[in-house]
Parts: structure tokens; sequence; C-alpha cells
């Protein structure tokens, strides 16, 4: 075997260590991103958060605009 034989087989070598590191990268990144499936009570507690979430705003609206739209004038009568 002469010089440029070992340098070709080492080059060959290196290639296919890089590319078994490629498909164990590729491998570990298609456990990562599985798809997210919620239990019964992950589905259950987001409900109960969008709902949280809806009343939260309806009250918003029934307390804090009509608060925010009163009369300054008659404000003035209580504070004496």
């Amino acid at each position: 075997m002469n010089y440029f034989q070992d340098e070709h087989t080492a080059e060959y070598n290196r290639g296919q260590i890089a590319e078994a590191f490629h498909q164990i990268r590729l491998e570990q990144f298609a456990l990562k991103s599985h798809v997210y499936q919620p239990s019964r009570f992950g589905r259950l507690m987001f409900s109960f958060a969008n709902w949280m979430i809806s009343t939260g705003k309806q009250l918003r609206k029934r307390y804090e605009i009509p608060a925010a739209n009163c009369n300054p004038a008659r404000s003035k009568n209580f504070a004496n």
C-alpha cells in the first residue's frame, strides 16, 4: 500500500463516521419532535383556563367600562 491509498482510506472512514453522526442527530431530532398529546387533566385545565379568561373579560367589560364613562359633575357632589 502506498501513501495515497492510506490517505484515501482514512478520508473514506472519516466520511463514514460523519455520516453515522448525522444519522444519530436525525434520530435524536425525530425522538424530540413527537407530537404533544395532552392527557385528560391537561385538556380539562386548558378549557378551565379559557373559561376563566372569558369570564374575566366579561367582568372587566361590566365593571371597568361603566366606571370610565361616568359623569364627573356627579362625582363632585359625593365628595362634599
